[in-house]
């Protein structure tokens, strides 16, 4: 069944870069994936396939195989980033301020192309669901709109790939355990009368104390958790008055804390709020705390790995790579919260120049992957159907 796979990858790899080429020239951004979702939904109909629409419009599943025993999902995302794009690539995105700058592009092309080349298999022995999500770049995504739409009912286990510009293309990368963190976002919004600065003693100092929780909250965490579990608190916002004589009324700062491990991520927000309370109450400024949880880490567990690895491996000797796990969050990690599975790194950098990072505006990757990405999920569900 391998040989049918490699087959049909042979005669579509052309088919394959177009499919990418077009939807990386129409980016959509989250939950206005209409256009994307209608492309996929066209093509895996027109293979004889029921695309079923998710409740808000964009994305979509579809099931192949048998509707008893089990069912393995495979998962991709669709959505774009609002950011310009500056490849200068033919296939540039025609949309201002929005781009594939994350590799969705090519996540969906991938599922796609699997979803095809299963569906020429006769008799596939074993249930796929293959799941086109909405929306994961915006926080706590679009993965759970999928799961309350009853989407996971009947699967048993679950796998994902994500480009990875640090891999050459042909290889692949996977990890026991944690394999992305959990991301939260903390907001504190400080409030005092303000005054002259020289005379602090006579109002309260709402920079000091903004100063206090900006080096505070970092430090306090850093003593409070064990640091094996790669917490980090980062400020990326801080913002406070204009005068350098008036002590200002007002004052923000914003920032993520993330962490690679799930317990810890149960118990940060009232962790945060003890210390934030404790810097700022000699200080007498008031505040408010915003605390947003993100999404947890999405932690591979060892049966699903260990299906990703053999999978791997059918590329080729040299195709499995290890992984570090990342700082950056990811809402597959909701579907991980339901049934068991894994994600893996798929490599798309060229292995010829400089490794551009996803998310930056010159981001794009080499497109030998995407066939790499049709072999590794197909044999996923071709080696359960052998378990």
């Amino acid at each position: 069944m391998n040989a049918a796979v490699d087959k049909w990858i042979l005669a579509h790899t052309d088919e394959l870069s177009q499919w990418r080429r077009h939807i990386h020239a129409n980016p959509e951004l989250a939950r206005h994936e209409y256009a994307t979702t209608e492309f996929v939904a066209t093509r895996l109909a027109a293979a004889g396939l029921s695309p079923e629409l998710l409740p808000g419009g964009t994305g979509l599943t579809c099931d192949l195989g048998p509707s008893d025993g089990p069912r393995i999902a495979l998962r991709a995302d669709m959505d774009a980033l609002p950011l310009q794009e500056l490849t200068g690539a033919t296939y540039s995105s025609t949309v201002p301020g929005v781009s594939h700058a994350c590799g969705h592009d090519a996540h969906t092309t991938i599922l796609l192309g699997t979803g095809l080349a299963l569906s020429e298999i006769p008799d596939l022995p074993v249930g796929v669901r293959l799941i086109f999500q909405p929306a994961e770049e915006v926080m706590p995504g679009g993965a759970l709109e999928v799961v309350a739409a009853g989407r996971l009912e009947g699967v048993s286990r679950i796998f994902a790939l994500h480009c990875d510009p640090r891999l050459a293309a042909g290889r692949v990368g996977v990890r026991l355990g944690a394999i992305t963190s959990a991301a939260d976002t903390v907001e504190v919004v400080l409030d005092s009368p303000g005054g002259h600065t020289s005379r602090p003693h006579l109002t309260t100092d709402l920079v000091f104390a903004l100063g206090t929780v900006v080096t505070g909250l970092p430090g306090m965490l850093s003593r409070r958790i064990d640091p094996r579990t790669g917490t980090v608190m980062v400020w990326g916002a801080v913002s406070a008055g204009r005068a350098p004589n008036a002590i200002p009324q007002t004052g923000m700062m914003t920032g993520t804390v993330r962490t690679g491990d799930h317990e810890t991520w149960e118990m940060l927000e009232p962790l945060v709020r003890e210390i934030v309370h404790g810097l700022l109450a000699p200080t007498g400024v008031r505040y408010q705390l915003n605390y947003r949880r993100g999404v947890p880490p999405v932690v591979n567990d060892e049966v699903s790995t260990r299906m990703f690895e053999d999978a791997i491996r059918t590329v080729g000797p040299d195709a499995l790579a290890d992984t570090p796990q990342s700082g950056g969050g990811e809402d597959f990690s909701w579907y991980l919260e339901e049934v068991p599975g894994a994600m893996a790194r798929l490599g798309v950098w060229s292995g010829v120049g400089e490794q551009l990072d996803i998310h930056q505006p010159t981001f794009d990757l080499d497109e030998r992957a995407l066939g790499v990405g049709v072999r590794v999920l197909s044999s996923l569900v071709l080696a359960e159907a052998q378990r």
